[in-house]
């Protein structure tokens, strides 16, 4: 146990994201994103207990978001034609302004199938237990200033 640390972070999760370098792409994926599909390539954490926006906030605490890019965070947009509502994604922009002076500005939308092809690049996938749809995201890391 150590002090300071968010406890949701497992051991295994802190190594991974010690692990990580500037540009290193990590994905919280909700519960019915294909985890272990997309992270056969990559580390692949299982944190099936937490939603997406528990993890998400425990992790900015410690993983700076890439200033050397517009936006160093993306989210699987909605499938035209899918009357899915998003209200996850408001929680995520307030979790996202809290550790990036950029907020929203900092988020960028990706087509679903181009959501998959970027996060099989991912360095680590986390697979929740988020209950939302389209609650998926990349992260892309930046610098320890």
């Amino acid at each position: 146990m150590l002090k300071g640390i968010p406890k949701i972070l497992s051991p295994e999760l802190l190594k991974v994201l010690c692990e990580m370098g500037h540009g290193d792409s990590l994905v919280i994926g909700d519960g019915n994103f294909p985890s272990e599909t997309i992270g056969k390539d990559a580390i692949v954490i299982r944190m099936d207990g937490h939603g997406a926006c528990e993890v998400l906030e425990a992790i900015l605490e410690l993983f700076p978001l890439d200033t050397y890019v517009e936006k160093p965070v993306g989210l699987m947009e909605v499938v035209p034609g899918d009357t899915v509502e998003t209200p996850i994604w408001d929680e995520y922009e307030k979790l996202i302004a809290q550790a990036d002076e950029r907020g929203g500005a900092a988020i960028r939308h990706i087509e679903r199938f181009a959501f998959y092809e970027e996060a099989k690049k991912a360095y680590a996938v986390i697979a929740t237990g988020e209950g939302a749809l389209y609650a998926n995201m990349i992260l892309q890391k930046g610098v320890v200033v």
